[in-house]
């Protein structure tokens, strides 16, 4: 079963994510409410993938994506954008993001992008 460390500050979308992940076979083994928090979650938990939000308070999801792949360069990290934050996710492409999802969520598109990111090597 695929571990899920879940990063966003909304909580109405940690227990969203939680549902649909759950619901297809994805195992939520903790959830940080700002990108500093989801760091030290990902030292501690090492999950298989992380979806991370990128605006957060206390460290945003661009600098804890960065910090989480100093600390594993394999690390599969999906980003959480809501639309017209094109910039912004190029910029997490380009420091190693695995993928991205927009908001409002999309169950199939979830699924899809994690199970795709799974794949990756």
């Amino acid at each position: 079963m695929t571990t899920v460390l879940l990063i966003d500050d909304s909580r109405t979308s940690r227990k969203m994510l939680t549902e649909m992940l759950e619901n297809h076979d994805f195992k939520i083994i903790g959830e940080a409410r700002n990108g500093e928090e989801g760091y030290l979650k990902y030292k501690e938990l090492k999950p298989d993938i992380v979806t991370m939000d990128i605006t957060m308070p206390v460290m945003d999801g661009i600098e804890s994506l960065s910090l989480i792949r100093h600390e594993n360069e394999n690390a599969k990290v999906v980003m959480i954008t809501a639309a017209g934050q094109k910039e912004i996710m190029m910029e997490a492409l380009k420091r190693g993001a695995a993928d991205f999802i927009t908001k409002p969520f999309d169950e199939a598109e979830i699924i899809a992008t994690l199970m795709k990111v799974e794949q990756q090597e």
